[in-house]
């Protein structure tokens, strides 16, 4: 557990700043647009057609959303599973991000729903399809979420004065715990699975068959470590803290092994299927794959040394390349790479951009309001750099 020094604590301060009135605008631009589309149907502020039935708000919203959200997964899984409670001052931040990620990317599937009044027959059993990959991935994001508000609750409890019952919820949230690396770790992988049923339709590159679940398990973990140091950095800059290198260092060695064994299994992948001579040819599949791959080495070579996992600039540069590859594996997997079949083309409409752009700003602003108001940060360390 965190000792005393390290205890999370409100940061304070003013809420209302000119970054936060922006975030505010492009939220409010978001729910204007999905007031619109609720009375409208998707098809009055969507580029969505019979051949691509689903755009940006899946791609992105959720299954890019749900892993740009799995920083406390990555945290738990290393704090509780692996018994590393040095790691412990990053989960509650790591939770609170992954809260608000998962909670806005399960409310993002109704966005994508025709009939979105009926959402509600995923949760009623007589409407149960137990051999469906996407049932199984909306009980466990929905389940998930659910988790996450409980393992959260403590930093309300504490914030309301209520000890008594924060005292009795932490004799059961081992039960939570271990639930909140079950589940993701059941949908992470699933999500690949989508990919596996569409078979041919999903180009070469990134059909990997029986390999993908593993590949998306792999880098939703490889993202959550990234997102977590992504956080931390822009947290330490955005509110005037010390970053937290004493953590971010070793904690980025481990992200470098993983990653490692990722480009490892992703290259033999493409080699032992046949695929890799795809990435040479003229298409735009084969340029996306490229920089797709760039994003995943470069942090290779970047963060390959202790020294240069020391430095917060690298660490920095090295995270948003991560965070760039794992979303372009899902775009290109969902989006890039679907061949429908030809006449059907999709490119997203201005107003799901600023949906997708508003939801993003919501989450910042639900984030800097809680840290400012909760205990979630520990409280602020002299420098270690």
């Amino acid at each position: 557990m965190a000792d005393h020094a390290h205890a999370p604590r409100p940061l304070g301060g003013n809420l209302l700043t000119p970054f936060t009135l922006l975030l505010g605008v492009l939220a409010a631009i978001a729910a204007a647009i999905l007031l619109y589309r609720f009375i409208n149907g998707l098809g009055a502020v969507t580029n969505l057609n019979d051949g691509y039935p689903w755009g940006i708000w899946i791609a992105y919203d959720v299954v890019v959303g749900s892993a740009f959200a799995c920083g406390g997964y990555a945290m738990a899984l290393l704090v509780y599973i692996f018994n590393k409670g040095q790691y412990h001052p990053l989960v509650r931040p790591a939770l609170l991000a992954s809260l608000f990620g998962y909670t806005l990317a399960g409310v993002s599937v109704i966005f994508d729903l025709g009939r979105w009044w009926n959402f509600w027959h995923i949760f009623w059993p007589g409407y149960a399809q137990v051999n469906s990959v996407m049932f199984e991935v909306a009980v466990c994001v929905s389940a998930y979420i659910v988790v996450m508000w409980i393992e959260f609750s403590p930093a309300f409890l504490e914030k309301w004065g209520m000890k008594d019952v924060k005292q009795k919820l932490n004799k059961l949230l081992f039960f939570f715990i271990a639930l909140g690396v079950l589940l993701p770790s059941m949908h992470q992988s699933s999500l690949g699975s989508l990919l596996v049923i569409f078979g041919r339709q999903i180009h070469p590159l990134w059909q990997s068959g029986v390999l993908l679940p593993v590949i998306y398990l792999m880098t939703a973990i490889l993202l959550g470590f990234a997102v977590v140091v992504f956080e931390a950095t822009l947290s330490s800059a955005g509110f005037g803290r010390p970053l937290e290198t004493k953590v971010l260092t070793p904690l980025s060695k481990i992200m470098y092994w993983l990653l490692a064994a990722y480009v490892v299994v992703r290259v033999l992948d493409l080699v032992f299927r046949g695929a890799l001579g795809t990435a040479f040819a003229a298409t735009w599949q084969a340029f996306w794959f490229w920089v797709e791959t760039a994003a995943f080495v470069v942090p290779l070579a970047l963060l390959s040394t202790e020294q240069a996992r020391r430095s917060a600039a690298k660490l920095f540069t090295g995270a948003v390349l991560l965070m760039l590859g794992g979303m372009l594996l899902r775009i290109n997997g969902f989006l890039v790479g679907y061949m429908t079949g030809d006449g059907w083309h999709y490119f997203p409409s201005f107003a799901e951009l600023m949906v997708t752009v508003g939801i993003i700003a919501f989450e910042i602003l639900a984030y800097i309001y809680i840290v400012r108001n909760y205990p979630v940060l520990p409280a602020a360390q002299p420098a270690t750099r």
